[in-house]
Formats: structure tokens, sequence, C-alpha cells
């Protein structure tokens, strides 16, 4: 995976990926959704209401950064506990350089203005009530397996790594199925040289 700098077409379909994960992954709304950290920052009736009393002119983007956060804290977690934990790429862990362009990208957006729905390319409505069913289906890829192994830190992706980055951030997301009780972390090792 390159270095160099990112199209602002791949980082927004990445951030997409990430902040629907993340919306996904909240549990302390109503109804729940996967529950995987105990958030609501989006929901109008819950953390989304702050949000907007808070932040009146960019609250839709503030909560979205503020549950992607709390997705790449709990990812942090979990490669933590792995032996060489910058030696993988996660949904949330792309490496400084990208990792960087990811949060400017956000940054640029946020002072756009513009509603996230209208800027960045949600394969779901994260301002509609959450369907599972939906959600399986908008990280799915068509026709495709994913094979992975289970280890003490998560879901090691054993496909090929590719070199493209949203397909990457694509594979990553699907390898979140089947969901399980606890943040799965999909993952795939960085190459030896």
């Amino acid at each position: 995976m390159s270095l160099s700098k990112v199209n602002k077409d791949t980082l927004d379909k990445i951030l997409a990926l990430q902040i629907i994960v993340a919306w996904a992954g909240e549990g302390a709304c109503e109804p729940k959704r996967l529950d995987w950290w105990r958030t609501d920052l989006i929901d109008e009736n819950g953390g989304g209401d702050l949000f907007q009393r808070l932040f009146p002119k960019t609250y839709l983007w503030a909560s979205l950064e503020a549950v992607r956060q709390v997705a790449i804290h709990q990812d942090r977690g979990r490669r933590m506990d792995m032996a060489k934990p910058d030696a993988v790429r996660t949904l949330f862990f792309w490496g400084f350089s990208i990792d960087e362009q990811l949060a400017d990208r956000l940054i640029f957006h946020k002072q756009n203005g513009i509603n996230p729905s209208e800027t960045l390319p949600f394969p779901v409505d994260i301002y509609q009530a959450f369907s599972k069913p939906d959600f399986e289906e908008a990280i799915s890829i068509p026709h495709r397996k994913m094979d992975f192994k289970l280890v003490p830190s998560g879901r090691e992706i054993v496909d090929e790594t590719l070199k493209a980055l949203d397909e990457c951030a694509k594979r990553l997301a699907f390898a979140l199925l089947p969901f399980s009780d606890k943040y799965p972390m999909p993952f795939y090792r960085l190459e030896e040289r």
C-alpha cells in the first residue's frame, strides 16, 4: 500500500466505510445496533442532539467525527494486543501517512459545510433506522467469499493483499461478516520485506 498522496475519491470511499461501520457499531442507542461500543453519537435523540446544540453549523460532521474516533480507539486497543500492531492494516488503521490524509479530508468536508450524505458515498442511510440485513448487504461484495482465520486479536484476512486502497477497505468491511458480539477487527498483515 502506497505512502504517496491518495486521491480524494479513494479517501472519501474509505471515510464512508469507516463512518458506517462506526455508526453500526454503536450500542447505547435505541434500538441497539451491533453494540460494539457503548455510544450513541449520531442519532438526533441521542448524542446528535448534543452535537447540534454545541456545534450548530457543523454538528452532522462533528458527530460523525466523534463516532469514527471511538471506532479508531477501539481498533487501536485491539491492535495493541498484537506483537506488531503497526504491521497490520485495518479499516481504522492505514499507517500514519494515509490516516493523516483521511483526517485532513474529513476536516475539509467539515469546513465546507455540505451535508455528509451529499458528500460521502454512504452505501446505507445512517440517518434512518438501522437494519442489520441492509447493513450486511451494504458491506457485502457480491459473488465473493471472504477467507480469514480467527486469531486472538481479530480476523486475519488470508486473501491476497490488494494495492488499491478502496478495494482493500471494501474487503476489510466485508470481513466483519458474520457479525460477532464484539468488534472482530479484520486485518491484513503487511508483507515482510
